[in-house]
C-alpha cells in the first residue's frame, strides 16, 4: 500500500522576478489548482527584511523557503537568487499527476526542470 507520494524538482535557469513573497504564493496558489490540493497555512523565511544581508549571503543562503501546507501533507520552494535555481517538493498522502505538476513548475518558474524524481512512500 501507498502511504504517500513525492515529487522532487530541481529547476535551473530561473526568472528571478518570480523568486518573490507575493509570486511564490501565486505559485502555490495555481499549483495546488492543477494538482487537486486545499491549501492550508503558508510560511516563509527569506531576507524580506533586510536586503543587505541577503545581497551578502552566501549563495545557497540568499532567496526565499516556503512551506505550503495542504490538508494532505506540504509543499516546499527553496530559491537560490544568486544561482537562479528553485528546488521543489511536493508531498502528499493524496494522488496527483506528477508531469502536470512538473510541467506547471518548469512553466511558473522559467526555468528548465535539472533534476525530477518521482518516489512512493510505502
Amino acid at each position: 500500500m501507498t502511504y504517500g507520494k513525492e515529487l522532487i524538482l530541481d529547476l535551473h535557469n530561473c526568472d528571478l522576478e518570480m523568486f518573490t513573497r507575493e509570486k511564490i504564493t501565486k505559485y502555490f496558489i495555481e499549483v495546488c489548482k492543477v494538482i487537486g490540493m486545499e491549501r492550508a497555512e503558508l510560511f516563509f523565511w527569506d531576507y524580506e527584511d533586510n536586503e543587505k544581508e541577503r545581497r551578502e549571503a552566501a549563495e545557497h543562503l540568499a532567496g526565499v523557503s516556503a512551506v505550503q501546507f495542504i490538508q494532505t501533507s506540504n509543499i516546499t520552494v527553496h530559491t537560490l537568487d544568486k544561482l537562479k535555481k528553485v528546488f521543489v517538493n511536493i508531498f502528499t498522502c493524496k494522488d496527483f499527476d506528477q508531469e502536470d505538476a512538473a510541467k506547471f513548475t518548469e512553466w511558473f518558474f522559467g526555468g528548465r526542470i535539472k533534476n525530477k524524481h518521482f518516489i512512493e512512500r510505502v
